[in-house]
């Protein structure tokens, strides 16, 4: 955004198109599909990045104080803001991604110069192990350091009330009835929402929010999965962000994985908009919102991602089917590999069974906190598998998360261990490949080994590959 002679920011279009979709979707009003130009590396999320580092912006927004000492940027992200700024940062530190992320995101960031870790998708919020926690403390240990922090920074909403919604106000001609978009940090929402209000008193406003999260109101409204993981990347978060202002939301869709991803994959086939999966939580609630509209009233339905940061996710039919969002989407169901084994390091074909790992330490779902605090302390372990009666996995608990959830008040050292156990978790078999292992490793601090009938046999940690890789001596 250029700023004018007397320093005052002035607005420009960047990018934005408006489709109608009015003539596809079964309601009486016109829809309107706000969508950025798909080259735009963070989409909407990039205009945080323009409107921060902004030569006009006000003193009071520039930087932090110290910021001419400010060399790095440490972003924890779904990656849209991650991809804008990366390029910004004069040091390469940290983007900090929680495992559901893509890894079409992982590789934009690595291209881009960034360095990534991987969190845990179930890490509460304020866990040490969270994408959160850990930017902290990078931003303590590494000088010169500074986080911009989207879930707090003021330029977040006031980019979009300054930047997108006049973009919206330009093209729809100043006449919005109804806009529908999805929620995460919840500075499009706020910002766009405060402009719209001011300039179309009328205006309803929809917030998107998938199940299991728990930003929607009235609370009730979460109540189904709360908590729970869901696929969908970019939206819904497990607090409340400090620039997220519920207040300016009329109304709250509750959305679904499958809903999402099928109707992503609508909006591509039968509309040519390659747009991603919270695009498509977006376009299914607008549906239902949009049904009490009027003939002839407009509802804007903002698209925010993009198809390239999931061509190995939602666009592909396996995938689909494994996670059984459609029951089939090929006629004849591919036969492929889920693991490469050709890496060319001499220990990447040997089983996991080399690693010679002991039977684990496991904890009971219905045991106590304190008891699974106990058992770490006596063992020395980060991480205990939880295992049902039967012997299966049902997940794992950290001493992170633990933490966290105990400090926090959230759970008590008397509830049970399953309040607070990760459902989501990798696992290998004793015959899985070292080279398998490694890459679990990449965004993964351990993997649970398990036998053929599901049964807990280990739990391989990346020191135990290492001290293998290490000890060991090629033949």
């Amino acid at each position: 955004m250029a700023g004018g002679a007397d320093g005052a920011k002035s607005w420009a279009p960047r990018n934005a198109r408006v489709f109608d979709l009015s003539n596809r979707i079964p309601t009486p009003g016109t829809f309107l599909e706000w969508l950025r130009r798909l080259e735009d590396p963070g989409l909407y999320s990039g205009d945080v990045g323009v409107d921060h580092t902004s030569p006009s912006a006000p003193p009071e927004r520039e930087a932090p104080s110290g910021s001419a000492d400010v060399h790095g940027l440490v972003m924890a992200s779904s990656a849209s803001p991650g991809s804008s700024l990366a390029p910004a940062a004069l040091e390469i530190l940290p983007s900090i991604l929680v495992q559901k992320m893509s890894q079409e995101k992982v590789n934009v960031l690595k291209a881009l110069g960034a360095e990534i870790i991987r969190t845990p998708t179930e890490a509460a919020w304020d866990s040490p192990e969270s994408h959160i926690g850990i930017a902290r403390r990078l931003q303590a240990e590494l000088p010169n350091a500074h986080i911009l922090d989207q879930y707090a920074n003021p330029s977040n909403p006031l980019a979009h009330y300054e930047g997108t919604a006049e973009e919206i106000l330009d093209q729809c001609d100043g006449k919005v009835d109804m806009v529908v978009m999805g929620v995460g940090t919840g500075g499009t929402i706020s910002g766009i929402a405060k402009k719209l209000k001011e300039k179309c008193p009328g205006v309803v406003v929809v917030g998107v929010d998938p199940e299991g999260s728990i930003l929607a109101q009235p609370e009730a409204l979460n109540d189904k999965n709360r908590l729970q993981s869901y696929k969908v990347e970019g939206i819904g978060y497990d607090f409340i962000p400090d620039v997220l202002d519920r207040n300016l939301v009329d109304k709250w869709e509750k959305t679904n994985d499958q809903e999402s991803f099928i109707m992503s994959r609508r909006l591509i086939r039968e509309e040519g908009l390659l747009c991603g999966g919270s695009s498509g939580s977006a376009m299914g609630a607008a549906v239902r919102a949009a049904s009490t509209l009027k003939a002839g009233q407009r509802c804007v339905v903002i698209l925010p991602d993009s198809t390239r940061n999931y061509m190995t996710k939602f666009l592909n039919d396996a995938w689909m089917f494994e996670n059984k969002y459609v029951e089939n989407t090929v006629h004849t169901r591919e036969n492929y590999s889920t693991y490469r084994k050709e890496t060319g390091t001499w220990w990447s074909s040997q089983p996991v069974s080399v690693l010679a790992l002991p039977h684990p330490s496991t904890v009971a779902p219905h045991l106590s906190c304190a008891a699974a605090i106990e058992t770490m302390e006596r063992h020395g372990y980060d991480q205990l598998p939880v295992v049902k009666e039967n012997g299966t996995v049902q997940g794992v608990v950290t001493i992170g998360n633990l933490l966290s959830m105990l400090s926090s008040g959230r759970v008590s050292r008397a509830d049970p261990v399953a309040a607070v156990t990760f459902g989501n978790f990798s696992r290998v078999t004793h015959e899985s490949s070292l080279a398998e292992l490694a890459t679990i490793f990449d965004k993964d601090y351990f993997a649970v080994v398990t036998s053929t009938d599901g049964k807990i046999a280990g739990l391989a940690t990346r020191i135990d590959l290492l001290n293998y890789i290490t000890s060991a001596h090629k033949d």
